[in-house]
């Protein structure tokens, strides 16, 4: 799964969650589900293909917006 805007690193994106900033997932190929409601635990990666992904990052997302992120 990806967010926006694509982070460069791992650290940025933290910061940003916990900073307030709101991130909703998604996934620009289709194929996987992308939670939107409840609670789930999933990864975030980054950067953005065609980019070689450096950093991933298990995240809890509760009505489809990451709400934390390690």
């Amino acid at each position: 799964m990806y967010v926006d805007p694509d982070y460069k690193t791992k650290k940025d994106f933290i910061a940003a969650v916990k900073a307030g900033k709101r991130h909703k997932p998604y996934n620009p190929s289709g194929f996987y589900f992308v939670p939107q409601n409840g609670s789930y635990t999933g990864i975030v990666e980054g950067p953005h293909y065609p980019r070689p992904h450096k950093w991933y990052s298990r995240v809890v997302i509760k009505d489809g917006i990451v709400t934390a992120a390690k």
